[in-house]
């Protein structure tokens, strides 16, 4: 959510693309991608450590509440392979989520790369969260009129606005920073309190646990409540990314 230098933007880019996609565009034979072996893995898992991981993030990769589960398809392609590769190495190790650490463990680097892309192929139809039904059942939800203020223009002396490192309304800004909008409550809840208490840590230059550490709770629900409905576009802002222009330069096999 913190805005950076274009300088610094470029080259937090430059190394995301390399060390996480496995290759820089300029290189003459690109990574590759087998999406048939990623919906294998999604659908049915792999030998006994790695379970389907439609299981836990539901059959179209739309993230489960009720599990705090996050959304998969289309957040980005280099930020799942990331997120992989850390848990694999326990550089992230969410207490909400220490199931992942085993699993990815199970994956080699070019299973990580195979799920990436079929996660990020999946159509653009979003299963957002009920907040009716979470509030019904007791979850705190906040006033998405409050948190759409934080998303799009922050709070000038406290954090910066979030869509100016993830775009509009959280819709993502491919290779570098994931789609967050349409993200399922719960999880975008819990990631901003781990990164607020330090749980979570293994974001690029500390962003966004300097960022949550000035996040009340009232503003996290607040936020989480607007980037959870938030839509890819509006009127006037038509523009949409899709969160694959690493994926388009990726050599896709099946």
């Amino acid at each position: 959510m913190r805005k950076l230098s274009n300088l610094a933007m470029v080259c937090w880019g430059s190394v995301a693309m390399l060390a996480f996609s496995g290759a820089s565009f300029a290189e003459e034979v690109p990574v590759t991608a087998n999406v048939t072996n990623g919906k294998n893995i999604f659908e049915n898992g792999k030998g006994d450590a790695v379970p389907a991981c439609q299981t836990c993030h539901g059959e179209k990769a739309m993230g489960i509440d009720a599990m705090g589960t996050p959304r998969l398809a289309n957040v980005g392609y280099v930020y799942i392979v990331k997120q992989l590769t850390n848990f694999a190495e326990d550089k992230r190790t969410d207490l909400t989520l220490q199931q992942m650490n085993g699993i990815a463990k199970g994956l080699s680097a070019q299973d990580m790369r195979d799920l990436a892309a079929y996660e990020n192929s999946f159509p653009r139809d979003p299963e957002l969260s009920d907040l009716k039904d979470l509030k019904t059942n007791g979850t705190v939800i906040g006033e998405a009129y409050k948190g759409q203020i934080l998303v799009r223009y922050g709070v000038e002396g406290k954090v910066s606005a979030c869509q100016s490192c993830h775009g509009f309304n959280g819709r993502g800004s491919d290779p570098v920073y994931p789609k967050i909008g349409q993200q399922k409550y719960v999880y975008l809840v819990n990631q901003l309190t781990h990164w607020r208490d330090g749980t979570r840590a293994n974001d690029p230059m500390g962003q966004m646990q300097k960022i949550a550490r000035n996040l009340s709770d009232e503003d996290i629900h607040n936020a989480a409540t607007f980037l959870s409905q938030a839509a890819d576009s509006t009127e006037g802002n038509g523009m949409e990314i899709d969160n694959k222009t690493v994926l388009k330069n990726i050599k896709i096999v099946r």
